[in-house]
Order: C-alpha cells, then structure tokens, then sequence
C-alpha cells in the first residue's frame, strides 16, 4: 500500500490534559478535508421580545405553576427535575453489576432576563454581575442542603447543542452525584500536588499567560483557548485568584466573571456573524465535607461547530474509542477568537 503524500508542516501530535488526565489527539491538516456530509445554516429568525408560548417568559404558565412578572434574574425549581426525594428501590444485596441510590437532590432554572430576544452578550453590566451573583447565591444556599454534594450549573445555548427553548437562561443540578469531569478534576488537582507540590490552577494559568492563546483578559478573570483543547473554538475563563467555588468570589470578582462571560459570548457570535451555539458549564469543588483546597475552579465554553456550518461529530475516535480528536491547532484558532474581540 502506498502512504499518501503528507504537507512538510503536519505534525502528528497527541497532547495531555492535565484535568482530565487523558490524551487529545491532533490531527490539524483534516479540519479542511472535503465534506458533502451535513451542514448547518445560521437562523435568519429573531425571537420576538415576548413569546406567549415561551414557559420562561413573565407571567406566562408553566408545567406547574405560573411565572411572576418578573423584571430581573429569575430562578425557579424545575417542573421536570432531574434530582428528587424520592427513594429508588433497594438494590439486590452483594449484587457489584447492578449497584443503584437514590438521585437525591433538585434541580432549577435561572433566566437572565426577562425579554425572550436576548442572549448573555446583550446583558448590561449590571445585568451581567447580577447574574454571576446569582450563580454564588444558589451555590452556597443549595450546597448546605445535607443530601447536595455538587453544584452543577451551565447554559445549553443553541438548538445544535439540544436547547428547546431560546429564551435566556440556565440551569442549576444540585445532587448527589458528583459528576465525572469534576471528580477527575478532584483526582487531577490532588495527584498534581502530591508529585509536584503546587497548585495545579496557578500553574496552569502561569502557562497560558506566556503563551499565545490568550483571548481576553479583565481584573480578575482570563479567558483562553487552552493548549490541550478538545474542541476547534474552546474556550476556559480561569481565575487570577485561586478559588475552589463561586461563594469565594468577591462581589467585584463576580462582576468581573459576568462581564467575561458575556465577552466570550459575544466574541463568539462575532467571529462569523451568526449566534454561536455553545455548552457553557462552570466547574466548581464538590460540597461533600472533603478537602478540596487544590481544585481549580473555571468556566468552560464548548462549541460544537469546528466551521460556520459544519459540527464537530463525535463519531469512532471520540464514541467507539473514548478519546478525542482536535481537527484544529489551539494557536490558530485562538488568533481567530482574539480578532473578534469585541471592544470594551
């Protein structure tokens, strides 16, 4: 069999994600290979300010319940939580294939404005820190709850990442269960320690501060596609101070989050003129009584689309296989976020 002819600059490269503590492979020279498969257009339709249908808007009905007219950031507990009080049925003694618990704990709704038409980036300031205030309330109020042992929240935005209803908003999971990413955050943080005696945030920060792939930067937060990215347009906002969970921030630290929220999510829409559809999640320490000094709390930002209107399909490698591949060079596609910077 003869081996293709490959371009001089190709390097074929895995690189180590040092939270996750697993292998990214990176495969730049494929991100233009000739696609005929599925594409997404951008939507041409504006949400009107106010939806009568929409469950989210002001004084409209819910499942349960109906909304107050409301003028500000709006939590409310899910009419389809994912966490309840219920007991789950016991499970056959000694059985180590068929262990099972309850899924103690609630789940809740956080809207960042009551006009159905907006997005994070057309929040004011104020609007902005508001919402990042919000966020460390229901941290800290949910997270003394005996039965809560972390605090998940994250904005799904966008139909290509599962949405169902545009209009602005979050949600708060707060149970139980302690989900995978953070607990290998936990490992990871820990494990840095113990063999290199440091913090693995501060370091991590200290790395891509020296590096080109900074995108933003305020008092308090960077934003920055990391050197190990998983996703073409990824983006971590990771804090100048080490924190473990939102209720450590100041309230200037916490305005200073919002407004870097809201700058990589209009730098995002500006890089090619159209909403970008994202999973934003902010990674917090666990609340389980454990020592978690070390674990460094950041935003992560997931797009899916690697080009204007072509996704990036989780397919053999990433499905089958269990480990990613980056059609992308992290540099390259960092230059392209920083050009989109809006101004301040």
């Amino acid at each position: 069999m003869n081996t293709p002819a490959q371009p001089a600059d190709v390097v074929w490269e895995q690189r180590w994600h040092p939270l996750r503590e697993e292998w990214i492979l990176y495969t730049s020279h494929r991100g233009g290979r000739p696609w005929i498969g599925e594409t997404h257009a951008a939507t041409a339709l504006q949400p009107p300010t106010y939806d009568p249908t929409c469950a989210l808007c002001p004084g409209n009905p819910r499942l349960h319940g109906t909304n107050p007219a409301y003028s500000g950031v709006f939590v409310f507990e899910n009419d389809l939580p994912c966490f309840s009080t219920a007991l789950a049925p016991e499970p056959p003694p000694g059985d180590p294939l068929q262990s099972r618990r309850p899924a103690h704990g609630t789940a809740e709704v956080i809207c960042y404005h009551p006009d159905h038409a907006k997005s994070f980036p057309d929040l004011t300031a104020e609007e902005c820190a508001r919402v990042a205030t919000v966020w460390a309330e229901r941290t800290a109020s949910l997270a003394a709850r005996p039965e809560v042992r972390h605090v998940l929240i994250f904005e799904n935005r966008g139909s290509l990442v599962g949405t169902s209803n545009p209009h602005p908003h979050g949600q708060i999971y707060a149970g139980n269960l302690i989900y995978g990413h953070t607990a290998r955050e936990v490992a990871s943080s820990r494990a840095y320690r113990r063999n290199h005696g440091r913090n693995l945030g501060t370091d991590l920060l200290a790395r891509e501060l020296a590096g080109p792939r900074v995108i933003a930067e305020n008092p308090s937060f960077v934003a920055f596609v990391p050197w190990f990215a998983r996703y073409a347009y990824e983006v971590y906002v990771w804090p100048r101070r080490p924190v473990t969970a939102l209720p450590e921030l100041s309230p200037a630290e916490l305005r200073d989050l919002g407004l870097m929220v809201r700058a990589v999510a209009a730098t995002y829409d500006r890089l090619w003129n159209r909403p970008m559809p994202y999973v934003m999640a902010i990674h917090q320490a666990p609340c389980d009584d454990e020592d978690h000094a070390d674990y460094p709390f950041h935003l992560e930002f997931h797009p899916p689309l690697r080009t204007p209107d072509t996704l990036k399909y989780l397919a053999g490698p990433e499905i089958g296989g269990g480990s990613m591949t980056n059609e992308s060079n992290p540099d390259q596609k960092a230059a392209e976020l920083r050009a989109a910077v809006p101004a301040a």
